[in-house]
């Protein structure tokens, strides 16, 4: 949970953003040694951060060209008097610098990719394969690439921090993907046995709203908000008490979270006055379809294809062409939805991709062919490292078999 804020103070002061991964991470192994006897701080990430400027120092120390660097030696110097408050630090010892880590991991000099992964690797404090599960790569690829772009950082000195007016725009793009993408972890959890984490929704949308603070001009920032609080208000409807998944059509309507339903729509209702329509305002119309409708029944379904369809066409996907088949699906009938997913099958990057192979499974079931539905629920089974959305398909399954 302190791991980004941690992460964002060691690097400003440091430098070196490897490094202040590193530090950190022997940190918290010292911590997994000596808490079990000590006891968990009161201020946790204030005695992760005085261990890691303490692991920063003997790194520094260890380095044989040690005595040529004068600002090196002039942050020892600085580190050693923060360290000496090392037991009783200050009421608030930590600034949050989570966006300045994230504005600056967002450099325009570093490849769009690059920029979402090391944000959410660094910021985040996701895992590499989830990173790489995120882009439909592999695990070893991704650790490459934020092992470059780390580097990358090091070797120009890309500035630290939040940037001018000026210059937010060439990097708004990026910022917003990698909020929506720490989200999204949190929404629906790639791995573990719980279907969210409310701790990642919360951290993402408490960052868009820092981040509409700063630009309450720019409509997808609005659009990012407004999606984010018009999925996070059906979020106590989704499991039941056991963790189990409740699909959106078995959902308790009653139990959706109307304060957020309500700032999500105004959020939206502002983004779309400016005439700005971009892929997160379309998104959250899709959301906003389904909450505002009494029930799955009445949802507008064409209403929603008809925003997938913007959507491809702003940035064409198979993603989006995979929701727009189970919106088809709904909108007209089963067959619809088939078709379009025929278009997919030839499609690389879906071939392991989990959401794929589910959604199939759904729309072969609600179709009648049921032993099509059974292999494609298995490959999505397989595919799944999630325990909750495991659980979920494997009913799914069982209630189709004889």
């Amino acid at each position: 949970m302190e791991w980004g804020r941690v992460v964002a103070v060691l690097f400003r002061r440091l430098g070196d953003l490897a490094l202040a991964e590193d530090t950190l991470q022997d940190a918290l192994i010292t911590a997994l040694q000596k808490w079990p006897r000590i006891g968990v701080p009161d201020r946790p990430a204030a005695w992760l951060l005085a261990v890691a400027e303490r692991k920063a120092i003997d790194h520094f120390r260890r380095q044989s060209n040690f005595r040529d660097k004068q600002e090196q030696i002039s942050l020892l110097t600085q580190l050693e008097q923060e360290a000496e408050t090392f037991e009783k630090p200050a009421p608030n010892p930590i600034p949050d610098e989570r966006l300045s880590l994230i504005f600056t991991c967002c450099h325009p000099s570093l490849g769009a990719e690059a920029q979402v992964a090391l944000t959410l690797k660094t910021v985040g404090g996701m895992s590499v394969g989830e990173i790489a599960r995120v882009f439909l790569t592999t695990e070893t690829t991704m650790a490459q690439r934020l092992v470059r772009a780390k580097r990358k950082i090091k070797a120009a000195g890309l500035p630290y921090g939040i940037p001018g007016p000026e210059l937010w725009g060439e990097r708004l793009s990026s910022v917003l993907s990698v909020i929506y993408f720490i989200f999204n972890e949190g929404y629906a959890s790639t791995k573990g046995d719980l279907h969210s984490r409310n701790d990642l929704c919360a951290e993402a949308i408490r960052l868009g709203r820092i981040l509409k603070e700063l630009l309450p001009q720019e409509a997808e920032v609005l659009g990012l908000c407004a999606l984010m609080l018009l999925h996070d208000a059906r979020a106590s409807a989704r499991n039941d008490e056991a963790g189990n998944i409740i699909p959106l059509e078995f959902q308790d309507r009653s139990h959706w979270h109307g304060g957020k339903i309500v700032d999500g729509s105004q959020y939206l209702k502002t983004a779309l006055k400016m005439k700005q329509v971009g892929p997160y305002q379309l998104q959250a119309i899709i959301s906003a379809a389904h909450d505002h409708a009494a029930s799955f029944e009445t949802t507008d379904w064409h209403q929603i294809v008809a925003a997938y369809n913007q959507l491809n066409s702003l940035s064409p996907s198979p993603i989006l062409l995979l929701n727009k088949a189970v919106a088809l699906s709904f909108a007209q009938d089963t067959a619809a939805g088939m078709d379009l997913l025929k278009e997919l099958e030839t499609e690389p990057r879906l071939s392991r991709y989990q959401p794929y192979h589910a959604a199939r499974a759904d729309i072969l079931r609600r179709a009648g062919d049921h032993d099509a539905a059974l292999a494609a629920y298995e490959k999505a089974i397989d595919l799944t490292e999630n325990g909750a959305e495991k659980k979920f398909l494997a009913r799914r399954m069982e209630a189709l078999k004889p």
